[in-house]
Order: C-alpha cells, then sequence, then structure tokens
C-alpha cells in the first residue's frame, strides 16, 4: 500500500488522508508516495472513455486507503456537470501540437482541474480521520490558485480559505475574481509584495510551531490548497493520461508511441504531474518546461544551477512570476533515488544562500526535460501569430509554452506528437491578448474582454461574463510581516 513520507526524511510515513489534511511535513518538507503506482490498463484500452473514469483509475492507485465508493463521490462531485466543456477538458488539434484546454471550469483556470475535487478529497479524509480542528487552509497565490481554491472551499463546512495574493501582480480580472469571492469562510489579501514573498510568508506561517499552537488552542490546524498538498498534485496526473487516450482515439498517435508535453511552468506542480504520468505508464519523450522572463528554472535544467539571485520580473503571464518552483523539491527526491539528506541540504542551502546545484544523478534525470523561455514581446507575438495563422486563440502562459515549443522543434527538429497543457482562457489576460490580436487598447480588462470577443467571437467563460459588476468583498492588504496577523483575525 503506498504511503506518504517528506521529501526531508523526518516527517513519518502518512496515509493518503493524512498527507492531505496535514499539508506540508512536520520537518518542512513536500509529502512524496513512498512508490509510484502504475497504471492498471494500457491507454488504448480506455479510449471513449470519459474524464470520471479515467479520474478513478488513476487516482486509486495513490490513494488506497479511500474506499472505492468515498474516491467515486468525491470524483462525482467535482467534475459531475461542473465544466462548460464536454468532456472537462478538451483536447484541440493544430499543425503543430495537440492544445488539451484546462480551463473550462469554474474559474476558467487549470486549478480547477484539481481544486474542484481537492475540497471533496479533504472533507473525506477528515471523516477517516476522525479529525476534530477546523481545517484552516492558507494559501498564497500568483493569481489562479487563490480563485479556485476560494471557489473550490467556498462554505465548505469545517474549513476556513485565507488567500495572499500580490497587490500589483495578477491581471485585473485575476483580481476581481478573487476580491468578489462569496463565503462565509473565505478570506482574501493583497500583500505588498510578489508571489515569492506571499508564498515564503505562508511557509513562515506554518513552520512557526507557537503560532501552530495557538491555532490549536483555538480549534485549528493549518493545511493548504497549494500544489505543495498533495491533494492538489494527485487530481493533476489525471489528465495527462486522459489526453493520452483522446490522442490515441483521434488517430494522432500509435498505441505506445511517445509524446512530448509542454507546460508553462511557474511552481513546478504541473509538470511534476505530467512526469508523474510517464512514470505510471504514459509514454513520454520530453517534458518541456517553458518559463516566461523570470527564466530559473530553464537556468537550471540547462546549468543544474537553481539560483535565485536575481532580478525578479513583471510579466503579463503572472502566474509564472516566480523565481521559487517549491514543487522542484519532489522532483530532486525522485531523481536522486531518494536522498532525502541531499534533499534537506539543497533547500537549506536554497534559504540560506538562494542558490543550490544538482549532482550528476538529479542531472542525468533531468535530460528528460528541456527548458526554455519566452519575454512578453515573445509571448504577444506568438499568441498572434497562432491565431492569425490557425484562430486558435490562446492566454499568455499558454503563449509561453508554444513559443518555447516552436523554439525546440527548430533548434532539435523533433516533430513528435506535442501536447500543450491550455492552462487558461484568454479572457483573463485579454489586456494582452486584445493587443496581440492586433486590436485598440480598451479602457480596463472588462473593456478589452467585450472587444476580444466581437473580434474573435471565442466564447467568454460565464464565470467571467458578470465579473465587473460584482460587489467588492475582500479589501484587506497587508504586510508580509502582517500575514500571521491577518490569519488570526480571519479565524476569530
Amino acid at each position: 500500500m503506498i504511503n506518504y513520507i517528506s521529501t526531508r526524511g523526518n516527517g513519518g510515513s502518512k496515509r493518503g488522508a493524512e498527507a492531505i489534511i496535514q499539508g506540508i511535513a512536520s520537518d518542512k518538507g513536500l509529502f512524496v508516495p513512498d512508490g509510484l503506482p502504475s497504471l492498471t490498463f494500457r491507454p488504448e484500452q480506455k479510449i471513449g472513455s470519459d474524464y470520471k473514469y479515467v479520474a478513478f483509475h488513476v487516482m486509486r492507485g495513490f490513494l488506497p486507503d479511500f474506499t472505492d465508493e468515498e474516491l467515486e463521490r468525491c470524483i462525482s462531485g467535482a467534475y459531475e456537470n461542473t465544466f462548460e466543456a464536454p468532456g472537462v477538458a478538451p483536447l484541440v488539434k493544430t499543425e503543430k501540437a495537440y492544445f488539451l484546454e484546462l480551463f473550462h471550469g469554474r474559474t476558467a483556470a487549470f486549478k480547477d482541474l484539481a481544486l474542484s475535487i481537492m475540497p471533496y478529497l479533504m472533507i473525506t479524509a477528515m471523516v477517516k480521520e476522525n479529525e476534530q480542528k477546523r481545517v484552516a487552509i492558507l494559501t498564497a497565490t500568483s493569481g489562479d490558485t487563490g480563485k479556485a481554491a476560494l471557489e473550490g472551499f467556498s462554505d465548505v463546512p469545517g474549513t476556513e480559505i485565507i488567500v495572499f495574493y500580490p497587490k500589483d501582480g495578477v491581471s485585473q480580472v485575476q483580481e476581481r475574481q478573487m476580491v468578489t469571492q462569496t463565503g462565509k469562510n473565505t478570506h482574501v489579501f493583497a500583500i505588498h509584495g510578489n508571489f515569492d514573498d506571499a508564498q515564503t510568508g505562508v511557509k513562515r506561517i506554518f513552520d512557526d510551531e507557537a503560532f501552530a499552537a495557538r491555532l490549536a488552542a483555538k480549534g485549528y490546524r493549518l493545511s493548504s490548497a497549494n500544489s505543495i498538498n498533495i491533494g492538489r498534485l494527485i487530481p493533476q496526473v489525471v489528465y495527462y493520461v486522459y489526453a493520452y487516450i483522446k490522442m490515441l482515439e483521434g488517430g494522432g498517435v500509435e498505441p505506445g508511441a511517445p509524446i512530448n508535453i509542454v507546460v508553462p511552468t511557474g511552481n513546478f506542480g504541473n509538470i511534476l504531474a505530467a512526469y508523474y504520468a510517464r512514470e505510471m505508464g504514459i509514454p513520454v519523450n520530453r517534458f518541456i518546461c517553458a518559463s516566461n522572463r523570470n527564466n530559473v528554472l530553464t537556468e537550471f535544467i540547462n546549468t543544474g544551477v537553481y539560483d535565485i539571485n536575481r532580478s525578479f520580473y513583471m510579466t503579463n503571464s503572472p502566474s509564472m512570476d516566480i523565481l521559487i518552483s517549491s514543487n522542484l523539491e519532489r522532483l530532486l527526491y525522485h531523481l536522486s533515488g531518494g536522498d532525502c539528506a541531499g534533499v534537506a541540504g539543497m533547500m537549506a542551502s536554497l534559504a540560506s544562500q538562494g542558490r543550490y546545484e544538482a549532482g550528476a544523478a538529479i542531472m542525468e534525470g533531468m535530460k528528460a526535460f528541456h527548458g526554455g523561455y519566452a519575454d512578453v514581446a515573445e509571448t504577444n507575438a506568438a499568441i498572434g501569430r497562432l491565431y492569425n495563422e490557425e484562430k486558435y486563440l490562446v492566454d499568455t502562459h499558454t503563449a509561453v509554452a508554444y513559443k518555447v515549443y516552436e523554439d525546440y522543434r527548430e533548434e532539435s527538429g523533433d516533430t513528435a506528437p506535442t501536447l500543450i497543457a491550455a492552462t487558461a482562457s484568454p479572457y483573463k489576460f485579454a489586456d494582452s491578448v486584445a493587443a496581440s490580436i492586433g486590436l485598440a487598447a480598451g479602457d480596463d480588462g472588462f473593456a478589452n474582454i467585450k472587444a476580444v470577443n466581437a473580434a474573435t467571437g471565442v466564447r467568454i467563460p460565464d464565470s467571467l461574463r458578470s465579473l465587473e459588476g460584482k460587489e467588492l468583498r475582500h479589501k484587506g492588504t497587508v504586510t508580509v510581516d502582517g500575514m500571521m496577523d491577518a490569519v488570526l483575525a480571519s479565524l476569530e
């Protein structure tokens, strides 16, 4: 039976339910499965299967302590008539690539695929583990996780959800989605700083044992909805397995033939889920890690040195404006053969010096990855080029992935079937999208949404149609040092 252990070696062994509730290991490492499960079927055997079927058979391998009935109930609650597109995550084929559209959920971003089911997993886990305390879910967001977590956990019994986002580091639409969120248990704060500041502040709260004791006295325990929580990561594996089945179904890929997977990458969770899918049995040739100008991952993949001692850039792909990619720690664990002491040493070096260097075993495993990046001008050009040539409209993050893939394909000559994770609706970043396809700038993001829709006819997601007129409910702004007080105030 699979259990969960810490990447740093001293967090004990936990059942899946325990790991989901706890969120982060007691030694501040991340929970990883002590053995990755294998698919119980060949993908070509499941052609025609729906998303829920694939989700059950993938997630059952990761969560053996959940009964089939419990898991089926979680999956039905998350994916039964809750996404706007038939099939949950449609696959769109263009001349050069397949785009897996992960943005048809309630917040128009890929985080919905995991954060629609995570509340069900959390509540089920709390019942299984007889958890008596309320769970305070603490989340730092670079734009999309926050809204998806708020939407997923809104008014979920036994939980409070507290989200911190960089005040000037998200799009107008992303911010409006968060600050208009309803639900008696939802709390949203802008911080003066960038996403790394927010994430560091959240980790500092998790690391403070005295603060945890204060919360326990108030009847709360901390957890997270970020991808540091294994309950967020596991559901993301599903859509890569599902996509491969759909590629087989369309006839563009032969059974057993390897594909490339391109992921616009910030915190490394989404591309790590693709790696897990490969380890389960999906044949993958290269993982193409696409970054924006904050290209710390590109340099790490190419050199083995992870160094955050550099300038931080605010770009038009804000969910990737990240220098500390938390989920990379999990990959380091796997590629090092489970060298917990080595991982702990690298994380200590990152904390004290802002850098670390990976050893030979890790870099051997990293050969499956290709790193590249695109700046803002290249991102905008990619949006315009893809729309003008194929009438396919993408957001800024997906455009980064497409540009990096174009460069990789030209440099390598690799024309293997390629899957690109399309991570957000173009309307969430309508200012850049409008300019990229040659439209005059509107007064704000909402005017640009209307302009893009009028010019392209691409459907506006239901969740964004009424956003402009919604009541502003969350107006708090704090410093990084004030985040702990904000959590306490939220739990009064």
